[in-house]
């Protein structure tokens, strides 16, 4: 009887990566350079972009994470080659959401929790990310379905912390616009097994856009305005899914309708 196979990356690896992208956040509150204005002039409007140290640090450690994120799956026994960057998506988006919630939360004890708490989600993503290169792995089903679950925890974060700083619509949609293609893109490669579904995260970009149009200007609390758009989100990746591996239509909309609507109805609650 052939012996199930289970493989966890090597541990001075992740410890290496992930103590290097922690490091470089916890640099961040000890650091105040002054952000860089643009103005863009377009016809009848002045666009005033700003970037700020923590806004390179984001782009400069998600940059990081994936590529390291690369590293650890290449080294992977049932990596032989070809591409890897379905593996680069999640990882990418956890340390751009971790940055995001450290540089909104002030520097005090809890600015300290969410540190922590992000160096375990992020030590978690990249063991999962590991874990899925091989279908055959007896953790697999597990870390797929953890992988679905925490790349729409995460863009549920990243709409809340961008909700809390009030930022204007021009800023705010391509950030989440961005966050549901690469949700998008990589709950798609679990679910269809290994299937690029770029016609289909362009629709749910497209509908991402028109919810975070609608409801920007909406009075909603911060976890109201998340749980508003990750529930349909969730629905519509869930359903179009479903429907690849489902044969029939009622099957396919049940799974997913339960949990938006019961997202929804908790939006509601928190509004």
């Amino acid at each position: 009887m052939e012996r199930p196979k289970s493989h966890l990356p090597d541990r001075e690896r992740i410890s290496v990566l992930a103590g290097m992208i922690l490091m470089a956040f916890s640099f961040t509150p000890y650091v105040d350079i002054p952000a860089i204005q643009l103005n863009i002039s377009l016809p009848g409007v002045i666009l005033p972009l700003q970037f700020s140290f923590h806004t390179i640090v984001s782009i400069l450690v998600s940059a990081m994470t994936a590529s390291g994120a690369d590293w650890l799956v290449r080294g992977h026994p049932a990596f032989h080659s070809g591409i890897t960057i379905h593996h680069w998506l999640l990882p990418a988006l956890t340390a751009w959401v971790i940055g995001g919630v450290l540089f909104t939360v002030p520097f005090s004890p809890w600015w300290w929790v969410a540190f922590a708490v992000g160096g375990i989600l992020l030590t978690v993503v990249l063991v999962a990310e590991y874990i899925v290169v091989d279908p055959a792995d007896i953790r697999y089903p597990f870390a797929s379905a953890g992988l679905a679950a925490l790349a729409f925890g995460l863009f549920l974060a990243l709409a809340i912390t961008l909700h809390a700083a009030e930022l204007r619509l021009f800023l705010q949609l391509p950030f989440l616009v961005s966050a549901s293609a690469l949700v998008a893109l990589r709950v798609f490669h679990l679910r269809l097994e290994g299937k690029w579904a770029f016609s289909e995260t362009s629709a749910v970009m497209l509908i991402c856009a028109q919810l975070v149009a609608i409801f920007h200007y909406w009075s909603l609390s911060s976890s109201s305005f998340g749980l508003i758009l990750v529930a349909p989100l969730y629905g519509v990746i869930n359903f179009i899914a479903n429907l690849e591996k489902i044969s029939t239509l009622r099957r396919a909309i049940i799974e997913p309708v339960i949990p938006a609507l019961l997202m929804l109805a908790i939006a509601i609650v928190l509004a």
